[in-house]
Parts: C-alpha cells; sequence; structure tokens
C-alpha cells in the first residue's frame, strides 16, 4: 500500500531503505525500528521504499508483510535485482542503507557509482560493528573504507562513538540517531494473565547477556518463590534451566508488546557487552516499556543516566539482592509513579515523530 494514505505535512521526499528486515520482528529488534520510523516519516508526507533480501528466517516468521506506511521490495539474489534496485534510487532525495544488511557491501559501492543521492549509513549495531573495525577493518555489512563515503554515519550510540567514527575512521558526519517508540502504539493496557508477572524480561538470547539475565531475574525468582517471572524471546538453549516460577514464552509479537509490559509490576532491561562498554546504546526495548508505564529495572552503563534518571525514572540495582529487595518492598505508589516519570520523559524526547524530525534535520544538511 502506498504511503501518501497519510496527510502530507511536509516537503516531500523519496526516501529508500536497505536494511535487515521490516517485515519481521522475529529474533531482532531491527524491524520495530524501521517499522516506527518509517511510519512517521510516511505520517510527515515522505514516501517510503524499503528493500530487504529475502531470506529464508524472516519468509518463515513475517508479522508485517505489508506495511500500510511504505512499499516493501523483496528479492532473493543481488545479482539478479541490482539493475532494477540501483534504478529505484535513481530520483531518491536519499538513500539509507542499514546495518546487518546481508548486500549492504555491495549495495553501497553500487549506490556511489549510480546516485547522486545523499547515501546515509544507518548503525542500529554500531558498538558491534566498531568492534569488528577495530580488528580486522570490516565487518560483513560494512568496511573502513566505505565510512568516508557515506554524506552521514547515523549511530544508536552517541557519545565518545562518534568522535571515534569521525576521527579514526573518517566519518564526515557521525550523529547519535536512536531508536524510537511508535507513540500510536505504546501505551498503558488493561492486564493479560497470559502475561502476568511480577518481573518480565523480553529480548532475543544472547550468551553475552545470559549471565545477568540469570544473576538479575533467575536468581531473583530463587529469592522470592512466590512470586512470578517471565522470560519472553527466541532463541535461548533448552537446556537452560530456570526456577519453577520462571516462564517461558517464546515469541511475543510487537502488536503485544504494550499488554505485555502493562501486565508486569517491572520489567528487565538488560544491555549486550559491547554496548555496555560504548555507553550511550539505548536498546528500543527500554523506551518501548517506559512508554507502557512499567518500572524498569537495568543494568547501568554510561550515558543512561541522559537518558532517564536513576532512581526517579529507573532503578538500578546492583545484585539480585537489591533487586528482590525492590519486588518485596517497594510500595505500589512508588514504583507506580517512577513509571509514569519515564513514561513522560520518552514521550517528550524519544518518539517516532522525533526521530522523523531530526532524519529530516540530517538530510537537509547532507544536502
Amino acid at each position: 500500500m502506498h504511503c501518501g494514505t497519510f496527510p502530507n505535512t511536509g516537503a516531500l521526499m523519496k526516501i529508500v531503505f536497505f536494511g535487515l528486515t521490516i517485515t519481521s520482528s522475529w529474533g531482532n529488534g531491527h524491524a520495530t525500528t524501521y517499522r516506527s520510523l518509517c511510519k512517521a516519516l510516511a505520517r510527515r508526507g515522505h514516501h517510503i521504499h524499503f528493500v530487504e533480501k529475502d531470506v529464508e528466517w524472516y519468509r518463515n516468521n513475517r508479522d508485517l508483510a505489508n506495511p500500510a506506511y511504505c512499499d516493501v521490495i523483496l528479492y532473493e539474489s543481488w545479482l539478479e535485482c541490482a539493475p532494477s534496485l540501483l534504478n529505484l534510487c535513481k530520483d531518491a532525495d536519499v538513500v539509507v542503507v542499514g546495518s546487518y544488511y546481508p548486500d549492504a557491501i555491495a549495495a553501497t559501492k553500487a549506490l556511489l557509482d549510480a546516485s547522486e543521492s545523499p547515501l546515509l549509513f544507518y548503525d542500529i549495531d554500531t558498538p558491534i560493528t566498531l568492534a569488528r573495525l577495530r580488528q580486522t577493518g570490516c565487518a560483513e555489512y560494512l568496511t573502513a573504507a566505505l565510512i568516508p563515503e557515506y554524506s552521514a554515519y547515523l549511530s544508536f550510540t552517541g557519545g565518545p562513538t562518534l568522535r571515534e567514527l569521525e576521527q579514526n575512521f573518517g566519518s564526515p558526519k557521525a550523529v547519535p540517531f536512536f531508536c524510537s517508540v511508535d507513540e500510536d502504539i505504546y501505551r498503558e493496557t488493561s492486564t493479560d494473565p497470559v502475561y502476568q508477572c511480577d518481573l518480565s524480561y523480553l529480548g532475543t538470547y544472547a550468551s553475552d547477556r545470559q549471565s545477568k539475565l540469570m544473576a538479575m531475574l533467575d536468581k531473583t525468582a530463587a529469592d522470592l518463590p512466590k512470586q512470578q517471572f517471565v522470560v519472553a524471546g527466541p532463541q535461548y538453549p533448552e537446556d537452560i534451566s530456570w526456577h519453577a516460577n520462571v516462564r517461558r514464552i517464546h515469541h511475543v509479537p510487537p502488536s503485544e508488546h504494550p499488554s505485555f509490559y502493562s501486565s508486569s509490576r517491572f520489567t528487565l532491561n538488560l544491555t549486550r557487552s559491547d554496548m555496555v562498554t560504548a555507553g550511550y546504546s539505548p536498546s528500543v526495548r527500554l523506551f518501548e516499556a517506559s512508554a507502557c508505564g512499567v518500572p524498569i529495572i537495568s543494568d547501568s552503563w554510561a550515558g543512561l543516566g541522559e537518558l532517564l534518571t536513576p532512581g526517579e525514572e529507573i532503578l538500578l540495582p546492583g545484585d539480585s539482592a537489591e533487586t528482590a529487595s525492590i519486588l518485596r518492598d517497594m510500595p505500589e505508589r512508588e514504583y507506580r509513579a517512577i513509571g509514569r516519570r519515564a513514561r513522560d520523559r520518552v514521550l517528550s524526547e524519544h518518539t517516532s515523530t522525533h526521530r522523523a524530525l531530526e532524519f529530516e534535520s540530517i538530510v537537509s544538511a547532507c544536502r
């Protein structure tokens, strides 16, 4: 469906994204990020095209095959489809290549030769990307040599990382471009018994997060055997031993995320090790949970306090004993106030509309 179904409230641009996926939210955080941004850009009158490689995992787990706010182009072979995809970009006002897009390097080289539009790199995985660039000079979707060729580097990570991208890797313009929350979808809802618990965690399995998840949630579950806990997300090994009061849910579709969060007294935010090292790397779950008004218990990293104020808008316990104390002893009026303050903060600074405006400003500067 064409994105022109939304009212035209801004200067029209044709925008082409080459990204990992927008059609499937299974096992990745990219889809909800692209959905939120593309929807907000379309609402402002822009015409959005999203190019996605048709790979088996996402093909078999599609939960949004035809977004109403953009045209999705699926293809199987870059070599076969490159001419038509490059033709799509000829009259684009801006082209964006995203991290983990499977043909990112080939597409970037071809676009540099074939298109005069500003070409942006959108890194949803900046600390992971930089770790690989420092080690070998390349990731599977980016080489160090290509960074100076992008008009701007849109980074999920802010802070010192931006200086490194400009000074060490030659980016002409590295800017923070955090994830966002779709304010139309993420809000407090009624409690769903399927998801109801005292502490929840929503996230795909990651080996470098698992020890923290076991310490902050499973160990807390052992200390509070009468309380209920939920771990939701795919790809967790079957041999993980959870305590009896920890319930596993293999997938929660994005449409049910608000209900999931609203059914938790508290929810847990955990950050991958590369993101902790880099700092200034909020996850989309942090903003989505906040928008639903659920109080968040989180690990700590540099820059988090610039997004949500510790103790007032987010809770940062040092271990499972402190986590258990929060769940057991904190008065309801106090933790609900923390959730409300976080919600107000996020909705005033980190919605998809905020990101769409930032995107327009970045493109304007690149021109």
